[in-house]
């Protein structure tokens, strides 16, 4: 396995991969494009419990709701336009979508309001190659086991990936 240098990863944890097809990372893909209003970066996660059943599913969301500022975001973020790594300063673009938006935090937030049980369970995130801190801290917070990325994310996961499908 390649030593990958992720921006954020706790100690003690690690990030495992599964290959393009596993069904529940083309779970995650579905939830990702039906409900994530960030257009640009759009990530989603299923949590899965060790009988293979999805307890929950969430998408990243964009703090804005607007369909034509939504839809300017993509080209004119300042995030982006600073050239500000993924993970930092969501405050400077109201577009970017802080941390409580994001699909793992949300799909933790999901699963506490329904009152579900997800500790010992794996999450499967599509749509990016890492999570950041305030994610990994509410997946450790629920205790979630693992997380799983789709191989050859490393790479980056864009939009101009072709594995972004």
């Amino acid at each position: 396995m390649e030593n990958i240098k992720y921006p954020y990863l706790p100690e003690g944890r690690t990030l495992l991969h599964v290959p393009e097809g596993n069904k529940y990372m083309e779970a995650a893909c579905l939830v990702a494009k039906n409900e994530s209003s960030d257009k640009k970066t759009s990530t989603g996660v299923v949590v899965v419990n060790d009988e293979g059943v999805i307890l929950v599913g969430a998408a990243n969301k964009s703090a804005l709701t607007n369909d034509f500022l939504l839809k300017t975001h993509k080209d004119w973020c300042i995030r982006k336009n600073l050239k500000i790594p993924s993970g930092q300063k969501y405050w400077l673009c109201p577009g970017c979508a802080s941390s409580k938006y994001h699909a793992e935090s949300h799909a933790m937030l999901k699963a506490k309001k329904s009152k579900i049980d997800i500790s010992n369970c794996d999450v499967y995130l599509w749509g990016h190659w890492w999570c950041c801190k305030d994610c990994w801290d509410s997946m450790i917070d629920s205790k979630i086991r693992n997380v799983y990325l789709m191989e050859g994310t490393t790479n980056g996961f864009n939009n101009s990936n072709p594995i972004n499908k």
